[in-house]
């Protein structure tokens, strides 16, 4: 087996949970970690890859795939003897994460969006404290739904990917403490969900996912 090539942006959400899922099959990748603020994804060479110029983009052999979700679910097809399925189940289950994983997309990540707006605005004197008080308030609301939807321990049943598509946009309400270090992110999550985050927590290979500049003070 060759190695797979991740492209990835450190702390990029999406390519987090690629991570996780490489991880989670114990498959060898090698990191090529790309530079926003240098302009790596408009390089020509990156380019050629995607030409959308977005990360995560992986190399598998002669196979060049990018978006996410579509790389987590090849990297479930493509290696089904590596580690239990992250998308079990019969047909029903498996449409149960899709639909998980598309509600994250489409509804938490944008709900999150005025909280680390907000958080990690260039200037500070331009926040919009309507926009941080309205992303609070529909993180609560897409939490509640996300743990009343809950069927197990994690978010369909078993460990899927709908967990690796949700963790990294939850991790982000932690991360927000680094620029307001008052801001409780966890008292936003109803309390299935914050034991939800835990279990994902405690996964073997979780803190080889961490991007490493979320490891020390900025």
């Amino acid at each position: 087996m060759t190695d797979i090539t991740l492209y990835y942006g450190s702390g990029s959400p999406f390519a987090w949970r690629v991570q996780l899922a490489l991880e989670h099959k114990a498959l060898p990748y090698e990191r090529r970690v790309l530079s926003f603020a240098a302009g790596d994804t408009r390089k020509p060479e990156f380019v050629a890859l995607n030409p959308r110029h977005r990360v995560p983009t992986i190399v598998d052999g002669d196979f060049v795939l990018y978006e996410s979700n579509a790389i987590v679910e090849y990297l479930d097809e493509a290696y089904p003897g590596r580690g239990a399925p992250l998308f079990p189940g019969d047909a029903r289950r498996r449409a149960l994460i899709r639909r998980l994983i598309s509600e994250t997309d489409d509804y938490f990540d944008q709900a999150l969006d005025g909280i680390v707006d907000y958080a990690f605005a260039k200037d500070p004197a331009m926040r919009d404290e309507k926009a941080f008080a309205a992303g609070k308030a529909a993180v609560a609301e897409n939490g509640a739904l996300f743990a009343a939807a809950m069927q197990g321990d994690f978010l369909a049943g078993p460990l899927s990917a709908a967990d690796f598509a949700l963790y990294p946009l939850v991790a982000f309400l932690d991360r927000c403490r680094v620029k307001l270090p008052d801001f409780d992110g966890a008292a936003l999550l109803p309390p299935p969900l914050a034991a939800w985050k835990a279990r994902v927590e405690a996964l073997p290979y979780l803190a080889a996912t961490i991007p490493p500049h979320w490891q020390k003070k900025d």
